[in-house]
């Protein structure tokens, strides 16, 4: 069985409250990191994303739920259906909506399981390397898809808000879940965050934080520093869920240096 360690981080940026929310936990058997950034009419996007939360936490750490892709499909289109219920009539930017990630462990068969909507995203960081794996909603990314834009120029084009999916719109969503679970190692560093938190930092930059952290918050230190240093005039709120399996520090030192000699198993 793996041991989880998790840690979270939600600022408000220099806005004038905080429209991200987040949730993280478990024991021994099944952990969840569950954040979420809402938006919408008279401030109702902090009401999004604590519902949203909120409706998914309860639905993963009821008891022992079936560890299957379909239920934790099941748990985000419910919370998408819960925000529908609470705005009957809105239209529009009137509606409170939000985006979604989360990441679901199973400590004792060494899997993960893991779902979106919107622009909140997962990163994995494995042996020194970085990947996002979900990928946005959001018109940039198609535009990227489509060979319109370079990847980097999507971190300032002007419609890099605009979102294709998101809980709580009118339309029916589809949750972009694993069609199954997938194994997880022990080293492996996973981060959730808020498009406030990903949009300022490269991935060699959260490379770079983790390769340095001696634990799980040292590790959000090192980007929150990173982030206040670039913050725009408008700086968005910014969050994260940091998620570390086994002992990450020192599955990445053994990668830094290859004099070290690594740890059986790894």
């Amino acid at each position: 069985m793996l041991d989880i360690i998790m840690a979270a981080r939600s600022e408000v940026g220099r806005r004038k409250g905080n429209e991200d929310d987040l949730r993280c936990g478990g024991a021994d058997l099944l952990w969840y990191a569950v954040l979420a950034d809402g938006a919408g009419g008279h401030e109702h996007g902090a009401e999004a994303s604590r519902r949203a939360v909120t409706h998914i936490e309860d639905s993963l750490a009821d008891g022992t739920p079936p560890f299957t892709p379909e239920h934790l499909t099941n748990s985000v289109r419910a919370a998408h259906a819960e925000l529908q219920s609470r705005q009957p009539g809105a239209q529009g930017l009137q509606r409170m909506h939000t985006t979604v990630v989360v990441l679901w462990v199973n400590a004792r068969t060494e899997r993960a399981l893991w779902s979106h909507v919107g622009d909140s995203r997962l990163y994995r960081l494995r042996h020194g390397s970085v990947d996002v794996i979900t990928r946005d909603d959001s018109v940039v990314q198609r535009m990227v898809d489509g060979g319109l834009i370079r990847p980097e120029e999507a971190r300032t084009h002007p419609q890099k808000n605009q979102l294709i999916a998101a809980l709580g719109v009118d339309d029916a969503v589809d949750p972009h879940t694993l069609d199954e679970s997938v194994a997880i190692d022990d080293g492996d560093a996973f981060l959730l965050c808020s498009d406030g938190w990903w949009e300022p930092l490269s991935d060699a930059d959260i490379a770079r934080a983790l390769a340095d952290a001696d634990t799980v918050e040292d590790w959000l230190d090192a980007m929150q520093r990173q982030i206040e240093n670039r913050a725009s005039p408008k700086q968005d709120n910014f969050s994260a869920i940091a998620v570390w399996v086994g002992d990450v520090a020192q599955a990445t030192r053994a990668m830094a240096d290859a004099t070290v000699p690594r740890r059986p198993g790894r």
